[in-house]
């Protein structure tokens, strides 16, 4: 394997490292059993064929990232001070044996993802003590073995710039001694390229730090290899402008390799690329996962990460992004480390053509694009094709209800798509459950000196998402309402609904939906009677002349009610 990486134009091998990833019985925790003794057999192998090493210490016995930063089980009970001598003593340790064994190690991560703690401690100034005590040690190893060793850290969620300020900040405040900022960015989960350029120039202006990109890769193709699922499954998850295709997964790197290139940024690391499946799709390889550590982790993983590990283990949700297919043998993207240095040509080729989604509303013509988007190796060459759909299968839909077809097309040159298409019920309510933060779209109107409204996070008393609007008062009575007013629309009758919940409403609380249009106002009263008994009053026949439509719910309530309103709907049903 690596000899055909080298081959490939891959010059530098990460490596990850776990404390002690075993039960007491000496079964496996899974993710490769990346112990110690693990790490020195690949890292000579690696340097047999030419490639730098880093060592990524998670200083932890498994996956250390964002949601866990377990200490290893031998660290135990350890205050800071104590446990800041333990890693010190570990690195020391550790680094100078893989140097003894002949690994060429040209950087040291101390931490992987650390954005919320280290070794199981979260406080700042504790995981900076951490920080100090490993680098301090790699400095000191570095020096008796007469090599230039890099002392890196490492964060994600890199879309939060205001995070990587403040992660960099507290280091430069705590006197942290490193060389190198690394950042997680997947284009899929972390935003554009754009935005990790400006948190890499972000590191090298205003902290003076060179900058890599220590885990980035993408899918070439939808399938999944070992039947445990994927991370990026490849559909609806794709980043814009990619398919989930051999050639896609190649320009995706090399589109961020240029854009971190153009930053400033030292150089990528793929993080993965070589984890194939172990056993079939069709096939229960829990045995071998089990056996081998070839999943991401395996049930005795249970006893040292019993709330994650211990509840999901099993197989690969990586293999769709390897750079090897399913039998272990490279992919053509594989090529693009070695292209970035040397450049190559290819014939013109069609990479993916996009897939075709349209809906329509119940009651409206159906309407197909006349041309649609091919994407080409060679991007700059895209251009829209002329399509043409069958006639019979478009004939076939009936838009008179709600329903989900498929229509098959062919293109100038002959090459058959598909459109995926949606009857559907529009909901002409912009933000109708409130989950976007921008609800400049309501207006909420109140009497009193206080507003006995809020728009509430919590998902137990939404309708549907985490947001509902919510009111209480304990200190009077309550009137007010919240209303909308949409405008653009067809002229049409439309249905209006919303869904709310409630209690301790005395008999005289009024609560009602309402609509008006130019012709007149309309109105659906309802009553809330106990928490999480869904009102959905209706208002069916609203006759919209002038596009607009007002929409909204007032309340007239005792003190001490309380109730939520989420979800609301307004569909076109008719001329």
């Amino acid at each position: 394997m690596f000899e055909t990486l080298a081959q490939s134009g891959v010059n530098y091998i990460r490596l990850r490292v776990w404390n002690d990833p075993y039960d007491k019985n000496g079964n496996g925790y899974g993710g490769g059993n990346n112990d110690l003794t693990t790490a020195m057999k690949l890292g000579v192998r690696a340097a047999r064929y030419g490639m730098k090493v880093c060592i990524d210490f998670h200083y932890s016995d498994f996956w250390a990232d964002p949601k866990r930063q377990h200490a290893p089980k031998a660290w135990k009970g350890m205050t800071v001070d104590e446990k800041s001598d333990a890693l010190y003593d570990y690195t020391t340790e550790s680094l100078g044996k893989l140097l003894d064994a002949g690994v060429d190690v040209g950087m040291v991560q101390i931490g992987n993802e650390i954005n919320n703690g280290m070794s199981g401690e979260t406080d700042v100034d504790a995981v900076m003590q951490l920080l100090n005590s490993g680098s301090k040690a790699v400095r000191e190893v570095a020096e008796s073995y007469g090599k230039d060793i890099k002392v890196a850290v490492h964060y994600t969620n890199i879309e939060d710039n205001d995070q990587i300020d403040t992660m960099a900040a507290n280091l430069k405040d705590a006197g942290v001694d490193y060389d190198m900022f690394g950042l997680s960015f997947y284009p899929f989960w972390d935003g554009t390229n754009e935005n990790m350029q400006n948190a890499a120039k972000l590191i090298e202006d205003k902290y003076g730090k060179e900058v890599y990109i220590a885990e980035t890769s993408y899918c070439y193709t939808s399938e999944d290899g070992d039947g445990f699922g994927n991370s990026l499954k490849g559909t609806d998850d794709l980043t814009d402008g990619y398919g989930a295709t051999v050639q896609s997964q190649a320009t995706v790197i090399r589109d961020i390799c240029a854009a971190a290139n153009e930053a400033g940024v030292e150089g990528v690391f793929y993080w993965e690329g070589t984890w194939i499946p172990v056993g079939s799709a069709d096939a229960d390889n829990s045995a071998l996962w089990e056996k081998y550590g070839s999943g991401w982790a395996s049930s005795y993983s249970a006893e040292y990460d019993p709330d994650d590990a211990g509840l999901y283990y099993g197989g690969c949700s990586w293999d769709n992004q390897a750079m090897f297919d399913f039998t272990g043998h490279p992919l053509a993207s594989l090529n693009v480390f070695k292209y970035l240095k040397y450049g190559a040509t290819a014939p013109l080729a069609v990479d993916y053509i996009p897939d075709v989604y349209v809906s329509c509303n119940v009651g409206e013509d159906l309407v197909l694009p006349e041309s649609i988007d091919v994407v080409y190796n060679d991007r700059s060459q895209n251009k829209k094709q002329s399509v043409s759909w069958n006639e019979t299968q478009m004939k076939a839909i009936d838009t008179t209800k709600a329903g989900s077809y498929e229509i098959e097309g062919a293109l100038e040159e002959g090459t058959t798509v598909t459109a995926h298409v949606e009857v559907e019920m529009v909901n002409y309510a912009v933000n109708p459950g409130f989950e976007d933060k921008n609800r400049s779209m309501w207006k909420v109107s109140y009497e009193g000196e206080a507003d006995p409204t809020d728009y509430q996070v919590k998902a137990d008393d939404a309708h549907s998402g985490e947001t509902a609007f919510h009111f209480w008062s304990g200190d009077s009575d309550m009137e007010f309402s919240i209303e909308q007013e949409v405008t653009g629309l067809e002229n049409g009758t439309y249905q209006l609904s919303v869904f709310s919940q409630g209690g301790d409403m005395s008999s005289d609380a009024s609560m009602e939906l309402y609509a008006v249009t130019a012709d007149g106002g309309q109105t659906a009263p309802f009553m809330l009677t106990t928490y999480n008994d869904w009102q959905n009053p209706t208002i069916r026949e609203i006759k919209v002349t002038d596009g607009t439509v007002k929409i909204g719910v007032r309340f007239q309530c005792n003190v001490g009610s309380w109730g939520t309103v989420d979800d609301f709907t307004l569909n076109r049903i008719s001329d």
